[in-house]
């Protein structure tokens, strides 16, 4: 039986940008299947003791930009470590990747490209016209992102965010493998040593 990962995550994070191609690079060598959790940490956050990045101490905020500047050097990818759009409201967006599954899209190049969008583009992801875009170019139907507004997609993040805090997720991105917990793109050394021992 294939592995498979449940995926906690915002677009709008930058760390789930920095670790999304070689996590799907990861994924598909090991054959996993890839469940999309996209989750309102407006919500874990204060269930989990954590704060956006706008409440945190001076210090932190300082070292997070230091680590940003150093994962964009040593992954190739041309950050914008400041960007002027964030942060920024994220719930279309995750909708929309909601529907995006729903429907089959070419997920892993879908929320690789919302990050590009606002990482390195600095776009408004949650702005429709960015999404239609976004979605055309990934060969799926514009049309989703009113599927994405519907009460049944909106539930289901509901219950994606509930099962997020009942597994123990309190960052992004959060992979899971077999109930074990593995939280931020620097943990994939030992996400693909797990996969590869699976």
């Amino acid at each position: 039986m294939a592995p498979r990962i449940d995926y906690y995550f915002t677009p709008m994070s930058p760390w789930t940008f920095l670790g999304s191609e070689r996590f799907h690079r990861m994924a598909a060598k090991a054959g996993a299947e890839i469940r999309y959790l996209p989750v309102d940490y407006g919500r874990i956050f204060p269930a989990s003791g954590g704060l956006p990045v706008r409440k945190r101490a001076p210090q932190r905020q300082a070292y997070r930009l230091m680590e940003l500047k150093r994962w964009a050097e040593h992954t190739g990818i041309p950050l914008i470590v400041e960007p002027v759009n964030f942060p920024q409201p994220d719930e279309l967006a995750a909708l929309t990747l909601i529907a995006a599954d729903e429907a089959g899209a070419d997920m892993p190049g879908l929320c690789t490209a919302l990050g590009h969008a606002l990482w390195v583009e600095d776009r408004v992801i949650d702005d429709p016209a960015t999404l239609r875009g976004l979605l055309a170019r990934h060969g799926a139907s514009p049309d989703l992102i009113d599927r994405a507004r519907s009460d049944e997609i909106m539930a289901r993040r509901d219950a994606y965010n509930e099962e997020a805090l009942a597994v123990g997720v309190f960052g992004a991105p959060t992979y899971v493998l077999d109930g074990e917990l593995f939280w931020g793109q620097d943990r994939l050394d030992f996400l693909e040593r797990r996969l590869g021992a699976g």
